[in-house]
């Protein structure tokens, strides 16, 4: 098997680059601007930056990369907000690809071929280097795997030795401009004593408070004043990064029904009473299940939990189930177990039958040298003369692998065998003389013909359930879309604020398409399709859209109602408390039938009342207060507050001036990375067409 074969099978498609994890953690953040809507878009753009289109073809291969490593890192099947996740990650490597190489030119960043050469082979490579040529058992780099790959002339290891040195530039660059942005800032004294002084002084108070529950809300009138006066003083607040829309919706279950269940179990239990007469226990799993369990040597761990440890507790011979779990009927019989390696070191000489005349002359030659091994032939120097595999440079050594690395039946050659066999086997790639060095460790496993029927709606209940959605959506059409499922004795649910890219929404498992649609209607607009989600079929009805922006008064009235409402208390209870007097907290909390609450240790850093709430603007006022008087009322968040300071505790002087600068420096550096990102985006025109294409 080739290097690159080899290289992929041990370390998970080790050279194919997800796009976006080289980007530093610092550019992937939330804000990403969003700009015209997607229906002005060429067919095939899936956004640009300052002018410079992304195309579906180019983009595509990336988030597919990514996809790809998903697999291989979380196993099973991808769900809709591994794609997002994937497509969030693609287009972050874009953004940061275009505005950072701007940057780059800008500040004239380069790496030199010696500094290439350096990160790829010196003493200290590129962490890329370390991540994808250390040794999985020690954790050592293999510099010997490493010269190979480098040295290869297969056209794919160029391929990849090239993407290779592309991401290990593009890090190097990063790493650069990073430091340059951690250079640039500082921190004061005056900064790092406030900062200090902040966290450790500590103020003890006492406080007399109304909450707003006390003034009951349909005592209170809201004009359009009330609203505005809000609006105005809170401006900075409704500033929206992204659009966002929001739509309401509901469900027609097809979940199965008690009927369904039963059906499936009888179906089941027939299986079953076959599985056990059945002359070939693997074809018959094959075609019965719904899942396809790999008819080969497992190691524990590979099922479903719930029927994992009760089967590896099995003899050959033996029949489990039909258990149901995770929402599936599993039937399981044991082929047989053994006691098998952990893991193996081998070595092989890879012969390609296309370069000598055949398969038949192939195995002819591997036979041959299997015998000139077989007595004392140097393995080594037979791999240099004879393989075609990268290996040869190393004497064909491939290192220590577990079962999964190898093709089948390579893997059942060498875990099968014991210790210093030479076998000849035949694979895909060639033909393989391989040596066994060594086998480590021992575990169970066993060859099992596995069955799975999913405990499903049968589609009589489907096609009711997609006819009562049929019904709706084409009677909604025209009238309060609320209103008609009340009457229809239909729950209404909501989903808020769905970004363009959400790869998730409440209650709904496979939201993309609906999203799509969502930001092709008006607002108003019924959604034209029945949505499929995995229980249910949904349809929907478009409620909000709210542009990126600071949005108008009336595009956040309804979201501020409770906060006006609050605001207009607040003036109320603080009448309450003027009309009280000033003589002192005691006699203020008895003329409003209060109490007086003590407050010890509180710091300005952690503005925490116990027992009551996060109340920055009190705790704020409390540390700008003098010890002894009645504070003015306060509108906090909970109600509105009346204080008297006891006193302040201050802390030490700080023991270590450097140790307190350089703590806040490290928090100031990553913030100002951060900000520096977001500024270019900020600065950049950026158009995002993505919800067209997933």
């Amino acid at each position: 098997m080739g290097l690159m074969t080899f290289l992929r099978n041990r370390a998970g498609y080790i050279l194919v680059f997800a796009i976006g994890f080289a980007i530093v953690a610092f550019l992937v953040g939330d804000a990403i601007n969003v700009g015209k809507p997607f229906w002005s878009a060429n067919q095939k753009v899936v956004g640009s930056v300052d002018g410079n289109d992304i195309s579906i073809d180019d983009f595509q291969p990336k988030v597919d990369q990514s996809l790809n490593q998903f697999k291989q890192q979380y196993g099973g099947s991808l769900n809709p907000q591994m794609t997002a996740m994937a497509v969030d990650q693609a287009w972050n490597a874009e953004l940061g690809k275009v505005l950072l190489t701007k940057e780059y030119d800008r500040l004239g960043l380069t790496v030199s071929e010696d500094e290439l050469l350096d990160l790829l082979q010196g003493q200290n490579p590129s962490p890329l280097i370390k991540q994808y040529f250390a040794n999985p058992q020690t954790g050592q780099l293999d510099r010997a795997t490493l010269m190979n790959f480098l040295k290869s002339k297969e056209p794919q290891a160029l391929q990849q030795s090239t993407m290779l040195q592309q991401e290990i530039t593009n890090q190097a660059l990063q790493t650069k401009y990073s430091n340059l942005i951690r250079n640039s800032v500082y921190v004061t004294s005056l900064e790092a004593t406030d900062e200090y002084t902040n966290r450790n002084k500590l103020a003890n108070f006492k406080y007399v408070s109304l909450d707003y529950t006390s003034v009951p809300d349909a005592s209170v009138k809201l004009t359009d004043g009330d609203y505005s006066d809000y609006y105005d003083q809170n401006k900075a607040r409704f500033n929206n990064p992204q659009e966002n829309r929001s739509f309401d919706y509901v469900t027609f279950s097809i979940s199965p029904t008690t009927a369904d269940s039963a059906a499936v179990k009888a179906q089941v239990e027939k299986i079953a009473a076959d599985f056990k007469v059945a002359k070939n226990d693997s074809l018959f799993a094959a075609i019965n299940s719904e899942v396809k369990v790999p008819f080969t040597y497992l190691t524990k761990g590979k099922l479903d939990p719930a029927v994992d440890s009760a089967v590896f507790a099995l003899p050959a011979g033996s029949y489990y189930g039909p258990v149901l779990s995770n929402n599936s009927y599993k039937l399981v019989k044991v082929v047989d177990t053994r006691f098998s390696p952990d893991s193996v070191k081998a070595s092989h000489i890879l012969i390609d039958p296309a370069k000598i005349g055949g398969e038949d002359k192939a195995v002819k030659l591997a036979d041959s040298l299997k015998t000139l091994i077989a007595n004392g032939g140097n393995f080594a120097q037979l791999a240099q003369t004879y393989s075609v595999d990268g290996s040869k440079d190393k004497g064909g050594e491939l290192g220590t692998f577990a079962r999964g690395a190898m093709v089948p039946e390579f893997e059942n050659a060498v875990f099968e065998g014991k210790a210093g066999d030479i076998k000849v086997v035949k694979s895909q790639f060639g033909v393989h003389v391989i040596k066994i060095e060594k086998q480590i460790g021992s575990s169970k496993v066993a060859k099992l013909a596995y069955i799975e029927k999913a405990l499903a709606a049968s589609s009589k209940t489907q096609a009711t359930a997609y006819k009562a959605a049929s019904s709706f959506l084409n009677d909604v059409k025209g009238k309060d879309f609320a209103a008609y499922a009340k009457e229809k004795g239909l729950k209404v649910a909501v989903a808020d604020k769905i970004t363009p890219t959400q790869g998730f929404a409440p209650g709904l498992d496979n939201p993309r398409k609906l999203i799509q649609d969502a930001y092709s209607a008006d607002q108003g607009d019924v959604l034209p399709e029945i949505y499929t989600m995995t229980n249910a079929y949904v349809v929907a009805h478009l409620t909000d859209i709210k542009p990126k922006g600071t949005l108008t008064l009336a595009q956040v009235k309804k979201e501020i109602e409770p906060m006006v409402r609050n605001a207009v208390k607040a003036k109320m209870l603080k009448e309450k408390f003027n009309s009280a007097g000033k003589t002192g907290l005691a006699q203020i909390a008895s003329k409003l039938g209060r109490t007086v609450n003590p407050v010890q240790n509180i710091v300005f850093a952690n503005p925490i009342i116990p027992g009551i709430a996060q109340e920055n603007k009190l705790v704020g006022s409390v540390f700008g207060s003098q010890p002894g008087k009645v504070s003015a009322p306060i509108d906090g968040d909970r109600g509105v507050y009346v204080f008297t300071v006891d006193g302040f505790t201050n802390p030490a002087p700080i023991a270590n001036m450097f140790k307190q600068k350089e703590g806040m420096l490290l928090s100031l550096g990553q913030r100002s990375l951060q900000s520096a990102f977001q500024a270019l985006q900020d600065n950049a025109k950026i158009k995002d067409n993505r919800v067209k294409f997933y």
